[in-house]
């Protein structure tokens, strides 16, 4: 068996850089991914943010097909909940359509942003709709038309693609575990946004025992991880610094994962709420190619995950490029 690798890019912003320079970097990652052989090359939806370029995935997702050949390119995820099903298939099925074979569509349920810039994607909509409900819709307009039952009978997101985007179900939880399983869609639990082991193992638990196998499909888990590797453990511990995870409890019950104090006192000032919030080390693999794979391996056989799907947060380029190589050597000199 081949394990399949696969890398998200945040698009950063680190400090000293433009978002341009940014952006920049998320395309030579994209294509360095496609050197390697890495399986697939996501990118992230956030809002804003100044320390995060990729605000459309689907417009930067044209760019780095553009930009590359045979990788499979996506979003992880795009922010279902914010906008229109029709308008999202729209712009995948072009996407599909340009790159046949190639595009993938995570769908994430994270707000991606704090609570100002979801009244600022969302103002003006009309007929507020659960994202269970704009799913429905969603998969009905990436291969066809609207059925006759439904209010805009015949209404098509045109081109249609001879091969649709593949959905992804995004999360980092048993509800949205609950909600892949029962749509029939691959499922990536991201352990670098929440690293509650036992979340997650509840959560692969949950989406196998309660796959829909109707749907037509197999079960298939991604683990999304936060890795560095280096050339020595010392270097690595190094460049893992200090990052946190800052899990955000609001009193109405509502729950967010931020990346500092900061930013959960903010979300819950813009939100007009009390929160409490839980500070944790970020889980991120750290080391030599050699105990960076060993402990890859063990989470992988821990989840019972499919496939991997990596993360870095090394502010210096040439490091992150290094620590990629790293990674694909690792698995490459010993087949899993």
């Amino acid at each position: 068996m081949t394990l399949k690798l696969g890398i998200l890019d945040q698009s950063i912003v680190f400090p000293g850089q433009t978002p341009s320079e940014a952006l920049g970097n998320t395309i030579r990652l994209a294509q360095l991914a496609e050197e390697l052989g890495f399986e697939r090359f996501w990118v992230s939806e956030h809002h804003d943010s100044p320390q995060m370029a990729g605000a459309s995935p689907e417009v930067l997702i044209s760019h780095l097909l553009a930009r590359t050949e045979k990788i499979r390119i996506g979003s992880g995820g795009v922010m279902l909940q914010h906008y229109s099903p029709y308008k999202v298939a729209e712009n995948f099925n072009v996407l599909a359509s340009l790159a046949p074979g190639r595009v993938e569509l995570g769908i994430g349920r994270a707000p991606g942003g704090l609570p100002r810039s979801t009244k600022g994607l969302q103002k003006g909509v009309s007929e507020p709709e659960s994202l269970e409900e704009k799913l429905t819709q969603l998969e009905q307009f990436l291969h066809g038309p609207l059925g006759e039952s439904e209010p805009l009978a015949g209404l098509q997101a045109n081109p249609l693609p001879e091969q649709p985007a593949d959905v992804y179900l995004l999360g980092t939880s048993v509800s949205s575990a609950k909600l892949a399983a029962e749509r029939g869609y691959p499922y990536a639990f991201a352990l670098f946004i929440n690293n509650d082991p036992e979340a997650a193992r509840e959560a692969f638990n949950v989406y196998r025992a309660d796959f829909n196998y109707s749907k037509g499909g197999e079960p298939r888990t991604l683990l999304g991880l936060s890795v560095i590797a280096a050339n020595t453990e010392e270097e690595a511990a190094e460049l893992a610094g200090q990052f946190k995870n800052v899990r955000v409890t609001l009193v109405s019950g509502k729950t967010v994962n931020v990346g500092s104090l900061e930013q959960a006192e903010e979300f819950a000032r813009q939100a007009g709420e009390t929160y409490t919030a839980e500070v944790r080390d970020a889980d991120i693999t750290k080391g030599t190619k050699e105990t960076v794979r060993a402990r890859l391996l063990e989470l992988q056989r821990t989840f019972g995950a499919d496939e991997l799907i990596f993360t870095t947060i090394i502010p210096d380029f040439e490091l992150r490029v290094r620590s990629f190589r790293l990674l694909k050597e690792a698995f490459e000199e010993q087949p899993v």
